[in-house]
């Protein structure tokens, strides 16, 4: 029975070179495919909106009144989602976004939200979101017993609620799913996935070399590291209560029941983002490896405003060739002294936080006002000061094109 093997495997994550072939033996990087897609079944409901009937049967033990009750809440939650967001998004995004941009996704602080990655780019064939939490320990689940499973399922259903009504996860829902028998980035990106259409094929963990190649875990590195925890990136975080072997992951998968479709490798990487971190890290050797790139980011504190955060910035200005954003992207002079510009959409009247730089927000608001009012027809991270959505996409300039006004008092 499935699930009787899955009690057996013992979980996490060998680093492999990016280019390396895994050979025989302790060599090779350990598969948890089989853990991804009782996940998908049970956890994620996928295919998403399919009715219990329609849905892949369960193991022979596994809790099916639970497992159906669960799904039933689901399935309404992805129809709203689909309603909501996807939809009205991608025939946002359709006409604005160019046809020869990059495949490659790079999305920062985007903890838990693959869907958002797939709906601004429906195309992209790697994807690399990347935030404080730790991609969780996928072997759990099959441990549960009914009465842990239907604790852990509420509490993913809490916690996912954000996602899949507001479009992003507050830091408090992902710090609470850091513990526990279903953890969050892993079950959040398996759902953004089924909320899209795609089904896993793979999934593996991983390390990144200091020169920025990647090493997949064995069988025998994750035994090894079984009896320690990891621990959190930041101070103010939380500490997990699974081994650090699971920290990195990477989620193979392509759209459900089509199995010529294209694969889509989604790297889900946890780490502070902070200079101190990333400046000189493997992570950023990993990036830069990836050439040009398109990026996203969103609800993401007003981060890259800061310049503390400088290197995750500057990465940004080097690689991207479009980025979507809320207003917590790149403050106007950073994109202007790049070379790109600028399109608003929405209302923007002032930062969502209260502690977000005034001066950066100011010049948002200068921005907003000097361009034609472009309606946007759903939430894309942070609302504004005033509850209004709002979105920005920076682009490089067009030769001979000028940017759009900029008055920003700290030059």
């Amino acid at each position: 029975m499935l699930r009787a093997a899955l009690l057996v495997v013992v979980a996490f994550v060998a680093f492999v070179a990016l280019s390396g072939v895994a050979a025989a033996g302790d060599d090779v990087a350990a598969d948890f495919t089989s853990d991804a897609k009782l996940y998908y079944r049970e956890v994620a409901c996928g295919p998403a909106g399919k009715a219990n009937d329609q849905l892949e049967a369960l193991p022979a033990d596994a809790d099916k009144a639970t497992i159906d009750k669960h799904c039933d809440v689901m399935a309404k939650r992805y129809a709203e989602f689909q309603k909501t967001y996807a939809v009205p998004a991608e025939a946002f995004f359709a006409p604005l976004r160019p046809t020869d941009l990059p495949k490659t996704v790079v999305y920062p602080f985007g903890g838990g939200d693959l869907a958002s990655a797939l709906v601004t780019y429906p195309n992209a064939t790697d994807i690399t979101t990347i935030s404080l939490e730790h991609a969780g320990d996928p072997t759990r689940l099959a441990k549960l017993n009914k009465a842990k499973l239907r604790e852990a399922l509420g509490n993913y259903r809490d916690a996912i609620d954000g996602l899949l009504s507001l479009h992003d996860s507050t830091s408090e829902n992902m710090r609470k799913l850091e513990v526990g028998g279903i953890p969050g980035q892993l079950s959040f990106h398996i759902t953004g996935m089924t909320a899209m259409g795609y089904e896993p094929v793979k999934l593996s963990y991983f390390s990144i070399n200091d020169d920025g190649t990647l090493h997949y875990l064995s069988q025998s590195e994750i035994a090894a590291l079984s009896k320690k925890t990891a621990k959190k990136i930041k101070g103010g975080w939380v500490d997990t209560d699974f081994s650090p072997a699971f920290t990195n992951m990477e989620l193979q998968f392509r759209k459900a029941g089509d199995p010529k479709a294209v694969l889509v490798t989604h790297r889900h990487i946890a780490f502070n983002l902070g200079d101190k971190a990333f400046k000189g890290s493997g992570l950023q050797k990993y990036l830069e490896a990836k050439g040009q790139v398109v990026a996203m980011t969103k609800a993401a504190s007003y981060l890259v405003w800061n310049d503390g955060f400088s290197g995750i910035r500057d990465f940004l200005l080097a690689h991207m060739q479009w980025m979507v954003s809320d207003s917590t992207g790149i403050a106007p002079r950073w994109a202007k002294k790049g070379g790109f510009t600028q399109t608003t959409y929405g209302t923007f009247e002032g930062a969502f936080l209260d502690d977000a730089d005034k001066n950066v927000s100011d010049a948002m608001v200068e921005m907003w006002k000097a361009q034609p009012k472009r309606r946007l027809p759903f939430r894309y991270g942070y609302p504004d000061s005033a509850k209004h959505v709002h979105l920005m996409i920076t682009a490089p300039k067009p030769n001979g094109a000028a940017n759009p006004p900029v008055k920003d008092s700290k030059k």
